[in-house]
C-alpha cells in the first residue's frame, strides 16, 4: 500500500517574499489613494521629472539628429529644385524680353521710316535688308526686293535720317544699293543754311563723310547741315545728307576738307525706304536759302551724280572761275 504523500510545507523565504510584496501593493494602492485625494504627490512627480529630462534629451539626441539630417536634405532637395526651376524660368523672361526689346527697337524704327514718308508727302517703298558689305573699298547693301517688286536701277534709297544711297544692279528678287560712303561714291550737296554747291565724297566708313575743296572763302562752319541739291537729277533735292563736324585745310592749303557725320543710320537697321519715280519732295521756298556769296565761284562744279573715283582733296577740279581768281596762299 502506497503512501499518501502531503503537500510540501512552505519554506520561510517564500513567505516572506510573499509578505514582502502584500506589503509594497497595500502602499502602492494607499499612495494612489492619497494622491488621487489630496495631490501631495504632484509636486514630487514635477521635480522628478524635472530631475530625469536630461536624460530623455539624450536618450532622443540620436533620433533628433538623425530626423533633421533628413529634413535638411529634403530641404536642400526641394531648394536646389526650385532655385532651377526659378533660374529657367528667369533665362526665358530675359530670352523673351530680349526679343521684346529688339522687336519694340524694330517697330520704333518702322515708325520713324513710315513717318518719314508720310511728313515729306513722298511715295516710298519699304525693303528689308537681305544682305551688308561695309568692306573699307566696298561699301554696299543688298535688299530683298527686285524688279518683280518695280525696284529699278538708279532710285534713291533713304531712311529717317537722310540719305542713303542709290540702287545700282537689280535682279528679280534682289537689288544692290551703292551707299553714300562708298570711296567711289559722290554727291552733289548744298549747304542748308547758306545754299553754298559742294560735293560729299565716301571715305570708306560708315560713320564719316567729307566735303572736298571748300573754298577758304565760302560760308561753312561747324554744325551746319548738309542737304543733296538735285543737281544732275540723281538724288531729288532736300534730302539731309550729313552735318560738318570740323573743317579743316588741306595739304596745299588753298582748301578746306569738311568731315561730316552721316544723317542715316547706315550701320543699322533692317529696312530701308525706296523712293519712286516723281515722289520727290517738294522744292524749298526761294526766302530759306540764302543767295551764294560771290566768292563761291571758285568751288568745283557738281557732279551729275556719277560713280567713279573721288578726285584727291589737294586737286581742285578746273573752271573757268577758278583760273581767273587765284587761290589764297595761306589757310584762314
Amino acid at each position: 500500500m502506497a503512501a499518501f504523500a502531503g503537500s510540501p510545507a512552505a519554506r520561510p523565504g517564500d513567505v516572506t517574499g510573499t509578505l514582502r510584496l502584500l506589503a509594497y501593493m497595500a502602499l502602492a494602492i494607499a499612495l494612489i489613494v492619497f494622491d488621487h485625494r489630496g495631490g501631495w504627490l504632484v509636486e514630487l512627480r514635477a521635480r522628478g521629472e524635472m530631475t530625469v529630462q536630461p536624460l530623455w534629451w539624450l536618450a532622443s539626441l540620436p533620433a533628433r539628429i538623425g530626423q533633421g539630417v533628413r529634413d535638411d536634405a529634403s530641404t536642400r532637395a526641394s531648394l536646389a529644385d526650385e532655385n532651377r526651376i526659378l533660374r529657367n524660368a528667369l533665362l526665358i523672361s530675359g530670352a523673351r524680353l530680349s526679343r521684346l526689346q529688339a522687336a519694340a527697337a524694330e517697330n520704333a524704327r518702322l515708325r520713324g521710316l513710315l513717318g518719314a514718308g508720310q511728313r515729306g508727302g513722298l511715295d516710298v517703298q519699304l525693303a528689308p535688308i537681305l544682305n551688308i558689305d561695309l568692306d573699307p573699298t566696298r561699301q554696299r547693301l543688298v535688299l530683298d526686293a527686285g524688279s518683280r517688286d518695280g525696284v529699278q536701277v538708279g532710285q534713291t534709297v533713304i531712311d529717317a535720317g537722310g540719305l542713303l544711297g542709290q540702287i545700282i544692279a537689280v535682279e528679280a528678287g534682289s537689288a544692290t544699293v551703292l551707299l553714300i560712303t562708298d570711296p567711289d561714291h559722290a554727291v552733289p550737296v548744298v549747304v542748308a543754311r547758306t545754299g553754298v554747291r559742294l560735293v560729299v565724297y565716301g571715305k570708306g566708313r560708315s560713320d564719316r563723310l567729307e566735303l572736298a575743296n571748300i573754298p577758304l572763302s565760302s560760308d561753312i562752319r561747324r554744325g551746319d547741315v548738309i542737304v543733296t541739291s538735285g543737281l544732275g537729277g540723281r538724288f531729288p533735292a532736300g534730302f539731309p545728307v550729313g552735318t560738318v563736324e570740323s573743317l579743316a585745310p588741306d595739304l596745299s592749303h588753298a582748301f578746306l576738307v569738311g568731315r561730316l557725320k552721316p544723317a542715316a543710320q547706315l550701320d543699322r537697321g533692317r529696312d530701308v525706304l525706296l523712293l519712286r519715280q516723281g515722289g520727290v519732295l517738294p522744292a524749298a521756298p526761294a526766302t530759306t536759302l540764302a543767295p551764294a556769296p560771290a566768292a563761291t565761284a571758285t568751288a568745283p562744279s557738281a557732279p551729275t551724280g556719277h560713280v567713279g573715283p573721288a578726285p584727291a582733296a589737294n586737286t581742285p577740279a578746273p573752271s573757268p572761275s577758278r583760273t581767273a581768281t587765284p587761290p589764297r596762299p595761306t589757310a584762314p
